[in-house]
C-alpha cells in the first residue's frame, strides 16, 4: 500500500507524521521533491528504526521554497509523469510539499501526485486559530476529486471540538493526535507509532 502524506498548510508536522508512519507500518519513506536542507529523509532517518529503508528523492532543489520555484531558479522541469515510484515490497509513505495546492510547476499541483501514485490520504491538521477553516477546505478539495482517505493526524494542543468538527466534516477518524512535543526523539516517534498502529487495526479491522 502507498499513502500520501499531505497537510492543510506548510509547517504542519508532515515529516514527523511521516517518521510516525513509517515505524507504525514497517513502511519505507520517500519524498518525491525536496526543496532545500536540511532534507525532511534526513530528518525521518534520524527519527526512525535502522533498518527502514529511506528512498533517495527523485528531485533536489536547493532553494527552501515552492517545488514550482525552486525548480526555476534551478533550470529544472518537473512533470508529474515523469515521477516513478521507488522499488519496495514494504508500504510505502510518500510525503508532499507543504499542502495539496502547492505548484509544482505552472500547470500542476501537489495533488496531482496522488492519482499518478495512486495512494490513499493522511491528512495532517496542526491545531491553531482558523485551523477548521484550512481544514475543511483541503477535505472539500479531497473530496471534490475524489481522492480516497485514508484518516487524519491531527498535531498540537488537544481542541475536542475542533478535533470533532473536522472528523464529522471528513467522515473519517483521527489516527494519531501529536502533543506538543519539547523534542521530538527516536523514543518519542516509537511511542506515537505504537499508539498510531493499534488505532489503524482497529480502524481496519
Amino acid at each position: 500500500m502507498k499513502y500520501f502524506v499531505t497537510a492543510i498548510g506548510t509547517d504542519s508536522g508532515k515529516t514527523l507524521a511521516s517518521a510516525i508512519l513509517v515505524e507504525a507500518l514497517d513502511a519505507d519513506y520517500w519524498k518525491p521533491i525536496q526543496a532545500g536542507r536540511p532534507t525532511d529523509s534526513n530528518t525521518v532517518k534520524g527519527l526512525v528504526s535502522s533498518e527502514k529503508v529511506i528512498h533517495p528523492e527523485q528531485y533536489f532543489l536547493k532553494s527552501p521554497m515552492s517545488p514550482h520555484a525552486a525548480a526555476k531558479i534551478d533550470g529544472v522541469d518537473i512533470h508529474i509523469d515523469q515521477l516513478s515510484l521507488p522499488n519496495t515490497n514494504q508500504p510505502l509513505i510518500i510525503e508532499g510539499a507543504g499542502g495539496l495546492m502547492v505548484p509544482i510547476n505552472d500547470n500542476e499541483m501537489v495533488a496531482d501526485m496522488i492519482p499518478h501514485f495512486r495512494a490513499e490520504i493522511v491528512l495532517v491538521s496542526n491545531i491553531y486559530l482558523g485551523s477548521i477553516n484550512h481544514s475543511l477546505l483541503s477535505l472539500e478539495f479531497i473530496k471534490s476529486r475524489g481522492y480516497p482517505l485514508k484518516g487524519i493526524i491531527f498535531n498540537g494542543p488537544e481542541n475536542l471540538e475542533t478535533q470533532r468538527i473536522i472528523e464529522n466534516y471528513a467522515g473519517v477518524k483521527c489516527i494519531l493526535h501529536i502533543k506538543n512535543e519539547k523534542k521530538i526523539t527516536k523514543e518519542i516517534v516509537n511511542e506515537y507509532a505504537k499508539e498510531l498502529k493499534a488505532n489503524w487495526n482497529e480502524l481496519a479491522g
